[in-house]
């Protein structure tokens, strides 16, 4: 079995392929750049579009690689496919147990289309265009860490979160450093593999930005996260087969070093726009990174032992989405993690992508993800290892496995792979580098899929991704029809939308009009039956009534 830089006896790459890597580099670009200007809806304007991005660039290119191979019905199914199949299963479960169904769809478009966004990476890898699937995604990690650092250094964003700063076009500088971090084995990928040293340095300064990023972001999941890939990285590098064939390749990891620590003291020493509150910002973030006794660490630990109550009364899980509607039954007096203005969680979802996962989709939903994620990483070993291979092979199943074990680590603290852009680079490079199992064992299987079921599968895939866009692209409506207090327009087009049925039912509670505002205030009670908001727009209705 060939990796991503080799293709397979009998596979080249198209023009089909290649239009592939473009859409796949222009989607990804877009989802990292596109923000709404709806400040109204502070999260969403950032979430939403990316949403709705990620789900068009995984339609556009799962039907040209469905429609790619439809000339074969061998499907070739190792354990990390079936893990997949197996996961997306259980996510479209917890569906059908979910209290809010349209959070549990939404949850689980973003699941299909990171599944989607893997298989099409590993498509693309088969006719050996992995290595080009990691060069375009890296240019897109390193836009997202430029937009970081303009803001940083004052050049005005209207769009952009001040509150939240150095995000960027992604609204919080830890949604920043979680993709940048998860950038920097690609970027070293590129500066081992560079054709020529223009496009080492190139690189080389890509590097620099994001690592000066991860620094003015201050994001301790990140650092953390780089610090673990850093000593298994060390050791990788150093025992086993040659991971280089190319000349220069201890003057490229010199400057690619030398890149890193450039950016690092630039960040530290170049004044910024920053408004740290904090004398020596990045000493307090670098003493406390691994502090759990207080702060955000002890608010972090809380909530992780709080989802953890969820899962066991729910062993299915809560549904997917769905932590925000449960959190606040389980959560005690002073949780951090609920909003003292609204009574709800703070955030849509948990502080960990593992928690999220625990709590919504159970104790077998987490073994399935994390036997996939380990799964993939022990592949990656196994082919670092392989002396039959080339050092090009070994280096790409190195920097795909690198790239999903700083997310792995980063989620075990964050959200991560639960954010759009995270989830589509990700996955698409972890499917475009990291070689499927090898052809032995008792994962190792093969479809023979007819033309008729082929034909059918393509459609089934192009209806679940296309009314995902459907629906995206309903609330990017919702929120301008908001905007312009057109608040029962906005919940027709996004009825699954908390916000949007309060305002709506208090419009018409402030007209008199209890009638249209009664539907809108059961929709918001369906959607989230703790939330004080819902309670109050119930009542309000009952006490308007009574009082004529």
């Amino acid at each position: 079995m060939k990796t991503s830089t080799t293709p397979l006896a009998g596979s080249t790459s198209t023009g089909a392929d290649r239009f592939t890597v473009a859409a796949l580099g222009v989607g990804a670009l877009s989802c990292v750049l596109v923000v709404l200007p709806y400040r109204s809806f502070d999260l969403d304007r950032f979430l939403v579009p990316k949403e709705l991005l990620l789900q068009l660039t995984v339609l556009v290119t799962g039907i040209v690689t469905l429609w790619r191979r439809r000339r074969t019905g061998d499907l070739s199914m190792d354990a990390a496919a079936w893990l997949w199949i197996a996961y997306l299963a259980l996510t479209t479960l917890s569906v059908a147990v979910a209290q809010n169904g349209w959070l549990a769809w939404r949850a689980s478009t973003l699941t299909i289309s990171a599944a989607m966004a893997f298989f099409v990476g590993r498509s693309l890898q088969r006719v050996g265009l992995g290595g080009a699937v990691a060069r375009v995604l890296a240019a897109v990690v390193t836009a997202g860490a430029i937009t970081a650092l303009l803001q940083a250094y004052g050049i005005k964003m209207e769009w952009a979160a001040m509150s939240r700063a150095p995000g960027g076009s992604f609204g919080n500088r830890n949604f920043m450093a979680h993709l940048a971090a998860a950038g920097v084995p690609l970027l070293f990928y590129c500066i081992a593999t560079a054709r020529g040293w223009i496009a080492s340095l190139v690189s080389s300064a890509a590097l620099t930005m994001c690592a000066g990023a991860l620094v003015l972001s201050r994001t301790r999941a990140s650092w953390l996260a780089l610090m673990a890939w850093g000593a298994a990285a060390f050791v990788l590098v150093v025992r086993g087969p040659s991971l280089f064939d190319v000349t220069g390749a201890r003057r490229r990891a010199s400057v690619a070093l030398t890149a890193t620590i450039v950016g690092v003291v630039a960040a530290v020493v170049i004044p910024n726009r920053l408004e740290w509150k904090s004398d020596n910002p990045y000493l307090e973030s670098v003493t406390g990174v691994v502090n759990y006794k207080e702060g955000s660490g002890a608010g972090r630990l809380r909530q992780y032992q709080n989802s953890a109550r969820i899962a066991l009364s729910y062993p299915l899980g809560v549904g997917a989405g769905n932590w925000p509607v449960q959190y606040p039954s389980f959560a005690p007096s002073g949780d951090p993690s609920m909003s003292e203005t609204t009574g709800m969680t703070a955030n849509p979802w948990p502080s960990s992508d593992w928690m999220a996962t625990l709590s919504e989709r159970g104790g077998l939903g987490v073994a399935t993800w994390g036997a996939l994620v380990a799964i993939l990483l022990l592949t990656a070993w196994r082919v670092r290892h392989d002396a039959a291979r080339t050092a090009a092979e070994r280096l790409a199943a190195v920097a795909g496995a690198s790239v999903l074990l700083i997310a792995s680590i980063e989620g075990l603290f964050d959200a991560v792979l639960l954010l759009p852009v995270n989830a589509l680079v990700v996955m698409a490079v972890a499917g475009a580098m990291i070689p499927a199992g090898d052809a032995a064992g008792p994962w190792r299987g093969r479809l023979m899929i007819g033309a008729g079921l082929r034909t059918v599968g393509t459609v089934v895939v192009g209806l679940l991704l296309g009314s995902a866009v459907v629906q995206s692209a309903g609330r990017v409506e919702a929120m301008r029809l908001y905007t312009e207090g057109l608040f029962d327009l906005a919940a027709a087009r996004d009825p699954g939308n908390f916000r949007v049925r309060v305002r709506a039912a208090e419009q018409f509670i402030a007209r008199g009009d209890c009638k249209r505002a009664r539907p809108h205030a059961a929709a918001a009670k369906r959607l989230f039956p703790s939330a004080p908001a819902a309670a109050r727009v119930s009542a309000a209705c009952r006490v308007s009534e009574r009082s004529r």
